[in-house]
């Protein structure tokens, strides 16, 4: 497998042309008036861990990238090669692909494995894939993480999905559209300001459902329960935003959660695959500041410590309000910035608003 990555970005000054090498790539730096040439791409490439692996990259300014079609890149159907582009939602990434022509995703979970290594691939939090809507909806959303495993959905993801979406097709004028995931129903809409607005549907609160093993404490929910993590106990409240999320503001012992003080890295995977959570769970540790503003970092379930997780957002907010901590909307400071999140009493929806931005563009010799 070889990668040739087309990379779009303004470089700080356009008087020099600069090369950064590593072991495995070489990067050039063109200037703002350098142009898109796809098929003269420069690139250099290394002996890598994964063996059927090449990386090489070249530059793209943006104005010759807003000059031409946005999806001719995309359009290029070059047998044996998968063209993407890598997006990002406050830092989480994603290696987009279009695959509207098929219900099969176009690579193996092993081989979003090996391109999402940021040592020896492309580097990403996962891959997402476009595909045909199912059940009258106008598009299917699936991921696969990381780690090869396959979530219901994401919520970063799904704004980069409305994003990668809105370059793809014509919408005719639409801001706003239906995906089916393995969550349900999504709709994004995208905003004036590019950002983009989420209905994330209602919260799963039963314990059951979410799903947890911890007794329901509040009706048919767990809300501020103990858990017991390495001898410490955490106070959790279990929530699914179509994805389980195990949401902590502290131990006991424990007042006024410092989040950054905590080594993820560490303590991440013990509540990840703690037995009272049969499916995994993602865990999000939480630091208020005020009623209407949380800060949070996440260890994301089949992916890790991450800049940033929509779901896991939501998921504090709706937590936040059960265990009477903040209000029903909420700004919530992420690794990778903020979020806005509004859990509304009207229709029990939870909707997010957030970023979603172009990082470059690339192709891979399957």
């Amino acid at each position: 497998m070889a990668v040739a990555g087309t990379i779009s970005f303004s470089p700080s000054s356009s008087s020099s042309r600069r090369c950064f090498s590593s072991a495995s790539s070489s990067f050039v730096i063109c200037p703002s008036s350098c142009s898109y040439q796809p098929n003269a791409l420069r690139s250099t490439t290394a002996p890598l861990r994964f063996q059927s692996l090449r990386i090489s990259a070249s530059s793209m300014s943006i104005d010759a990238l807003d000059k031409a079609p946005r999806t001719s890149f995309l359009d290029c159907k070059e047998s044996g090669f998968l063209h993407f582009v890598k997006y990002q939602g406050l830092g989480n990434d994603f290696i987009m692909v279009d695959n509207r022509d098929s219900m099969e995703p176009r690579i193996t979970p092993e081989q979003a494995v090996k391109l999402c290594d940021r040592n020896f691939g492309i580097g990403a939090d996962g891959v997402i894939f476009v595909m045909p809507g199912v059940n009258g909806t106008d598009y299917t959303m699936r991921i696969f993480n990381s780690d090869g495993s396959e979530p219901e959905m994401c919520g970063n993801g799904v704004r980069c999905f409305a994003r990668f979406v809105s370059e793809l097709d014509d919408l005719h004028g639409r801001r706003s559209f239906t995906i089916h995931t393995g969550a349900g129903l999504i709709v994004p809409e995208i905003q004036d300001d590019g950002k983009v607005k989420v209905d994330m549907g209602e919260p799963i609160l039963k314990a059951s459902d979410v799903p947890t093993k911890l007794p329901a404490n509040e009706g048919q929910s767990a809300v501020k329960s103990e858990l017991d993590v390495d001898g410490v106990t955490w106070n959790v409240t279990c929530v699914s935003m179509g994805n389980p999320h195990c949401v902590t503001f502290g131990a006991k012992g424990i007042q006024n959660l410092q989040v950054d003080e905590l080594n993820l890295a560490e303590i991440g995977p013990k509540f990840e695959h703690h037995e009272m959570f049969p499916a995994r769970t993602n865990t999000e540790f939480v630091q208020v500041f005020s009623p209407s503003h949380l800060k949070m970092r996440v260890w994301e379930r089949g992916a890790g410590a991450t800049l940033a997780c929509g779901t896991g957002a939501c998921a504090v907010v709706v937590a936040a309000v059960l265990e009477g901590c903040a209000g029903r909307h909420c700004t919530v400071d992420l690794p990778g910035g903020s979020l806005e999140i509004y859990w509304s009493e009207e229709d029990n929806h939870v909707y997010m608003t957030g970023p979603a931005e172009i990082v470059f563009y690339g192709s891979v010799a399957l």
